[in-house]
């Protein structure tokens, strides 16, 4: 199987980009579903609600923080003086080992199964006060390189292991400290089977990798690529819900967070680094998300249809404190919104690859 045909898929015509202007729907081919594109609104002026900035001053290490190393948790349990990524059971798990819903009454209405797993925590490191974007790339190789030993352990008993991180409290993290999370269940989430069954539909139809397709779609295009490395490239997707959503993936065929060679880890830790600086950069403050990785299912065995991705979903549509709400006919419709892909890769691509807040101190 090809997987690098940069000939195969056709190009759009100029006369189909001319119409991104105006409202329009665009299809998410990894999902099959639709998002509304309203350029038009993207002046409209704003009196709802508005997010507090996090504050300046953050503590190397907090007295009451219950991630910070040495500290006691919540359930009396003392964080070793750990330094580096540090890993630990949820002490709030979402998912147990021992899930049993037999006696639960199951129609064609009313359907329920058992569901066993395992919740994580992962500090990313013993610094209270750094972010991704605020670590050395050193360090965030040590974050990946966690991933991946975590992602080899769970996927051994479990069919899914989700890997991710909602960082900052407009996307309800419950704690300052710079973490992530893993949970590992026996069965497939509902936006995974629709991944996994619409990228088989495309090999089958086409034979060649959808992502594969994409990705050379859009180096050659250029309008929506944030930036690409050796290994990686990073985009605002065509289909992008969030306004400035992006998508991570490698540039060859890599099923599984446990696929990465050496080479690919290092340099996405680069990537990860450069992302989450732009990110901060665009608005000059902590930029909230919710990021994640998807790749084929642990027990697949057939993964040519599959292309390892992370996925990026920040909140903030103008600035530090003005957010984008799914309500109404988000909600009860299709997702929307203002901003195109296009705009919204232009501004993180023109962002600098130095942390503001490194510029500051630089300047005092």
């Amino acid at each position: 199987m090809n997987y690098h045909n940069k000939n195969a898929s056709p190009e759009l015509p100029e006369s189909h980009l001319a119409g991104f202007g105006k409202p329009h729907r665009r299809f998410n081919a990894l999902t099959g579903e639709w998002v509304l594109v309203s350029p038009q609104r993207g002046q409209r002026p704003w009196k709802g609600a508005v997010e507090q900035p996090p504050q300046s001053e953050v503590p190397k290490h907090d007295e009451g923080c219950y991630l910070c190393a040495g500290n006691t948790r919540i359930n009396g349990v003392t964080n070793p003086d750990y330094c580096g990524p540090y890993v630990f059971p949820n002490d709030f798990p979402a998912l147990l080992p021992d899930g049993d819903l037999e006696s639960f009454p199951s129609d064609e209405l009313l359907r329920a199964e058992a569901v066993n797993g395992e919740a994580r925590v992962i500090c990313y490191s013993e610094r209270h006060d750094l972010s991704m974007p605020r670590l050395s790339k050193s360090s965030i190789r040590q974050v990946v390189d966690c991933w991946k030993t975590q992602y080899d352990e769970l996927s051994k008993k479990y069919e899914w292991v989700a890997i991710f991180e909602n960082k900052g409290a407009a996307m309800g993290c419950s704690n300052p400290h710079p973490h992530g999370q893993i949970w590992a269940s026996d069965s497939v989430p509902t936006t995974v089977s629709l991944e996994d069954k619409h990228q088989k539909e495309y090999l089958v139809k086409t034979g060649r990798n959808l992502l594969d397709d994409y990705a050379q779609r859009e180096l050659k295009s250029g309008e929506r690529v944030v930036f690409s490395t050796e290994h990686w490239l990073c985009v605002v997707p065509f289909w992008a819900t969030w306004p400035f959503e992006t998508l991570l993936l490698p540039l060859t065929h890599t099923a599984r967070l446990s696929d990465l060679s050496p080479e690919q880890s290092e340099d996405l830790a680069g990537a990860l680094q450069r992302l989450t600086v732009q990110y901060d950069n665009l608005f000059e403050t902590e930029f909230p998300y919710s990021m994640g990785w998807h790749g084929a299912p642990c027990h697949q065995e057939d993964t040519s249809h599959w292309r390892l991705h992370a996925h990026f979903y920040p909140p903030l549509l103008r600035s530090a404190t003005v957010k984008k709400f799914m309500v109404g006919y988000e909600l009860l419709a299709d997702a929307q919104r203002d901003i195109t892909p296009e705009i919204a890769a232009e501004r993180l691509r023109d962002q600098s690859k130095v942390h503001y807040l490194e510029k500051a101190v630089k300047q005092k």
